[in-house]
């Protein structure tokens, strides 16, 4: 018998259909919400706390990923989803209910603590179902609901604003979640799990402080005092390394140190990291171009962004195909080479550029997200133990937003250092000049991604990892 088989006895069909319902539950809810956002400013005042809205479930997600994905490895994926599902959707009716900012930012403090189960343990479910064979084509179609989630998401949330209410956009995923709960509840069916280790608290606490100092840090880096920067930085770097120490010893470690020594996993890890940065150059970085260099609207930036959502969709089910000819590391090398690419292109625009060439750009760095992200997450979850494929996965999926986090700060600050050292050129000059050093840079991540790539084992495919 098959491990899939061993595993679950359901229809594994429509198990993945609710594993992609809730991918998308997730992912859209940021893309939807920051097109309602000046809308609900108007509506609850306090324009200074934008950004926390954001940031306060980014935040949140990223330190309760890993700890989602081991809970699933040692209680069951199905219970543990259940649970980060049912917070989430708590959180969005309440959201709905927000009469000012501060409630707001709480509310997503609770939807990014339940968002921090759904993805991972939602790969997992597919991951543990499907043969690695099978995977490299499934985790393909949910890796593109990220795609599509960014084309939808802006759509959806501009629709609902001007002809219903701002609470609506965030009451949309009630009936999504509920519906991809009852599919797996009816059709998922686990192995039981025998008098599981307790829960490690401490480490669930010191992952929760030390990486959420560190994401705060990076995140709002430009917004807050140096001296707390530091203080973060120095405070949760103590926190994880406190982490590692205990997670040694630990009969049933949170975030398995091993993974680190896996030469698969460690490089996925890795790659994922370095493609969420990359990320950040286009999504955070393109729009300022576009507007304030070649002064063009926000409908031309929705048709560079938009490129880049539609060939990751496309390029992440190619990616699934083209592993199974070829090989992880072939599949890899050529999205980061895309990366790359896509990147060059973007720092050679100038302000007489035409929204053609930003999409041109767009388009290559989505064919690469595609690639790499399909390729890191099967080729990691192929890599990984049973009994582990859950913290592998959150483990994969963690590096990612840590990598966001990090682009999104490194490019913030490259951009403000940028300005002030070219303001003697005009504002325009200036800014088009900091925006290119930051798409190089993008560029050089790009390259890093080749680099790791070629470090993975020349044949190893998903064939081959059964």
């Amino acid at each position: 018998m098959t491990e899939a088989a061993a595993v679950v006895t359901g229809r594994r069909s429509l198990i993945l259909a609710a594993c992609m319902m809730a991918t998308f539950m997730a992912a859209v809810e940021n893309t939807i919400v920051g097109t309602a956002m000046p809308t609900i400013v108007a509506a609850l005042g306090d324009f200074h706390l934008f950004s926390w809205v954001f940031v306060v479930y980014l935040l949140f997600q990223a330190v309760s990923v890993p700890i989602y994905g081991r809970l699933s490895d040692l209680y069951g994926r199905k219970r543990v989803f259940f649970a980060g599902a049912g917070i989430f959707l708590l959180g969005s009716t309440l959201c709905g209910f927000a009469h000012d900012m501060f409630w707001l930012i709480a509310f997503r403090a609770i939807q990014g603590m339940g968002a921090g189960a759904v993805q991972p343990v939602a790969y997992a479910i597919v991951g543990d179902i499907y043969t690695p064979t099978e995977r490299a084509k499934v985790q393909g179609f949910l890796s593109s609901v990220f795609g599509v989630s960014a084309v939808i998401g802006p759509t959806l949330g501009a629709f609902l604003v001007e002809h219903a209410s701002w609470s609506v956009i965030f009451w949309v995923n009630l009936p999504i979640g509920a519906v991809a709960m009852a599919m797996l509840g009816a059709f998922l069916r686990e192995q039981p799990h025998h008098k599981p280790p307790p829960i490690d608290y401490l480490a669930s606490l010191l992952l929760t402080v030390g990486a959420g100092a560190l994401m705060l840090a990076m995140i709002q880096a430009a917004q807050l005092p140096a001296w707390l920067v530091v203080a973060a930085v120095v405070f949760g770097v103590a926190m994880l390394w406190i982490l590692v120490r205990h997670e040694r010893h630990a009969p049933a470690p949170m975030l398995p140190m091993r993974f680190w020594t896996n030469r698969v996993i460690a490089l996925g890890n890795f790659g994922s990291f370095a493609i969420g940065a990359v990320m950040m150059s286009v999504t955070g970085f393109l729009p300022p171009f576009i507007q304030g260099v070649m002064g063009l609207g926000v409908s031309a930036t929705g048709v560079a962004l938009g490129a880049m959502s539609i060939s990751w969709a496309f390029a992440s089910v190619v990616a699934g195909r083209l592993m199974l000819l070829a090989s992880y590391r072939t599949t890899a090398i050529l999205g980061g080479a895309m990366l790359a690419l896509g990147c060059t292109v973007l720092a050679l625009m100038t302000p007489t550029s035409s929204l053609a060439w930003a999409t041109v750009g767009s388009f290559l760095v989505g064919i690469g997200m595609g690639s790499c992200n399909t390729t890191y997450l099967v080729s990691v979850q192929a890599a990984a133990a049973l009994r582990e494929r859950g913290a592998a996965t959150a483990s994969n999926m963690f590096m990612r937003i840590v990598g966001q986090s990090t682009g999104a700060a490194l490019f913030g600050a490259l951009l403000n250092a940028g300005l002030a050292y070219f303001a003697t050129i005009g504002h325009a000059e200036s800014m088009a000049t900091s925006l290119r050093i930051v798409h190089i840079v993008a560029a050089l991540g790009g390259l890093a991604v080749v680099l790791l790539a070629f470090r993975l084992p020349a044949r190893l495919n998903p064939r081959t990892s059964e």
